[in-house]
Formats: structure tokens, C-alpha cells, sequence
């Protein structure tokens, strides 16, 4: 085979590794199919079209376009395309983030909640609004400004309460002079004194309160048969009770059962009672007029005794002339 030859068999197979090649890195890198969506922001930070997009830390898109929201103008509107399969969710949020401290700045999400629902294509992620420089700069320099007032404040307060140290301690140098301090000690030796004297009383209050606990130790001893006769006067209390409980259950129970046939013949009589009122009624009103007539004949009897004999009433007698 000729020079020529191999030179272009080489060149072809070199050619063809080429092409292989970036077919493959193509279709890794390119021809993977992406998600679009977007989200809006206060401040982009640097954002612009091919910054990064990260999900959970994880490089998972890029920016697309970065302009302002023609319905909002204080809004960013920041439109990014991430890997098909990426678990977006209603919970995920969007913030301005980075890399690394020397990277360029990046679009950083959130993974969200397991339970959450999962974002359609287009749809808008949720953001969070990060502190930017100039307003970390702004706030500094109030709480600087805060902190001068303060440190003077403070300048002064403590002026005021050194002042007031000085005249404590004045005070108390006043208060441990010389003289008080003979007074001080005038007194202990009063205090050592009366200690001395009274020692012999206390010994003896001492000496009595440990006769008073002797003699309760002894009246506590002599106590004791008492509680054991009291606690067998108890068991036999509780014996007779036990021994008379059941006898008590009886007498009540068969109580029980006469008080209810009393109110069932109770029961009974009333609805008698009840039942027979009318005829109760007759029979009073027939006894009534029957003590009517018995009263009238007591009457007759007694005016006119011979009508028990007599049929006829004998004629009257004339008076003799």
C-alpha cells in the first residue's frame, strides 16, 4: 500500500471518530429534551441569558432570557429551560444564588415537598427575594449610624454612672471610718457579752426540751397497748359487721319486696276504688236516706208508740161537757 494510500485511510478513520464523537456529545449535551419555565424576581443580581440553573445545588438548566415583565416594571421576569424529568413542584421557590464566592451568579431552586404537586411546562416558579449588596451596604451604614448614637448614649450613661460610683464608694469609706468602725465593734462585744451571760439559760431550755421528748417517748410507749387494744376493738367491729351484713342484705331485701306488694295492692285498691266510684256513690246516698227515713220513724215511735200496735189511729175523745 502506498504512502497516499495510508494517509487517507488514516484521514477517513480519523473523520469518522470525529463525527462519532460529536454525535455523541451532541446528543448528550443537545439533543436532550428540556422543560421550559419562568419566574420573576425583584433583583437579577447579574442574571443573564446561559447562567446556570440549579435545583437542589444541582446544575440542572440554564437561563434563556432575563428582561423586565412588560405587566410589572419592578418585576424581573427571568425565563430558564431545565432537564425533562427535573421533580419541580408547587412548593420548589427561585432566588438569586451562586456556585461558589467566585462564580458567576446563578438561578437557584429549591427541591420543595415530596407531596407537593409537580409544575406543567411553562408554568411559574415560586421566588424568594435575596438581600442584594447596595441594600446590605444601606442597612450597614444605618446601623452604623444607630451605633454612633448609641456608642454616645452610652458615653454619657457611663459618665453619669461612674459619677454615681464615686460618690458609693464615698459613701462606704464614709461608712467604714474610724468611728463606725469602734461602733461596730462596741457592738460585737455588747453581742459576745450578752451571749456569755444567757449561754447558761439556753443550756438549760436545752436540757428541758430533752426531758420533754424523753417523757413523750415514754407517754408514746405507754400509748401503744392502747392503740393495740383499739385496733383489735376495730377488727372486732368489723367482724361483727361483716357477720351482720348479710343478714341486713336479707332483711332489706325481703323489706323491699313487701314495700312493693304494698304499692301493687295499693295500686290495685285505687283502680278499685276508681272503678266502683259511681256505685260507692249510690251506695252513700241510699245509706243517707235510709238514716232519713230510720230518723223519721225514731220520730213517729216516739210521738206515737201505739202505732207499733195499732193499724188504725183510734179516734180522738170528746171533751166531756
Amino acid at each position: 500500500m502506498t504512502t497516499e494510500a495510508k494517509v487517507g485511510t488514516f484521514v477517513l478513520v480519523s473523520l469518522s471518530l470525529l463525527s462519532v464523537t460529536v454525535f455523541y456529545v451532541g446528543n448528550n449535551e443537545w439533543g436532550r429534551h428540556l422543560t421550559p419555565y419562568k419566574t420573576y424576581l425583584r433583583y437579577a443580581g447579574g442574571i443573564a441569558p446561559g447562567s446556570a440553573v440549579l435545583f437542589g445545588g444541582i446544575e440542572a438548566g440554564r437561563v434563556t432570557s432575563v428582561r423586565p415583565w412588560n405587566q410589572d416594571p419592578t418585576q424581573i421576569e427571568i425565563l430558564l429551560e431545565v432537564k425533562e424529568g427535573t421533580p419541580l413542584n408547587e412548593k420548589s421557590t427561585a432566588r438569586l444564588g451562586s456556585i461558589s464566592l467566585m462564580s458567576s451568579p446563578a438561578i437557584s431552586i429549591t427541591t420543595g415537598a415530596q407531596d407537593a404537586q409537580r409544575l406543567k411546562a411553562g408554568q411559574v416558579i415560586a421566588s424568594q427575594e435575596t438581600v442584594s449588596i447596595d441594600d446590605m451596604t444601606r442597612k450597614l451604614s444605618g446601623i452604623a449610624d444607630q451605633a454612633t448614637g448609641l456608642i454616645t448614649q452610652v458615653e454619657g450613661e457611663l459618665k453619669g454612672i461612674s459619677g454615681q460610683a464615686s460618690t458609693l464608694l464615698a459613701n462606704l469609706n464614709e461608712t467604714t471610718g474610724s468611728a463606725n468602725r469602734e461602733q461596730f465593734a462596741e457592738i460585737l462585744r455588747r453581742v459576745n457579752t450578752m451571749v456569755a451571760q444567757q449561754s447558761p439559760k439556753i443550756d438549760q431550755i436545752t436540757d428541758q426540751v430533752l426531758l420533754v421528748s424523753r417523757d413523750a417517748d415514754s407517754a408514746i410507749k405507754k400509748m401503744d397497748p392502747l392503740l393495740e387494744h383499739t385496733d383489735a376493738t376495730v377488727n372486732n367491729v368489723n367482724t361483727t359487721i361483716e357477720q351482720l351484713r348479710d343478714p341486713l342484705r336479707q332483711d332489706l331485701a325481703q323489706l323491699q319486696s313487701t314495700m312493693e306488694q304494698a304499692k301493687a295492692l295499693i295500686a290495685s285498691l285505687q283502680t278499685t276504688v276508681r272503678a266502683n266510684d259511681d256505685n260507692v256513690h249510690d251506695t252513700i246516698e241510699n245509706l243517707r236516706i235510709a238514716t232519713e227515713n230510720l230518723d223519721e220513724l225514731s220520730d213517729q215511735v216516739k210521738q206515737r208508740p201505739w202505732s207499733l200496735v195499732r193499724i188504725r189511729q183510734p179516734k180522738e175523745r170528746k171533751v166531756p161537757q
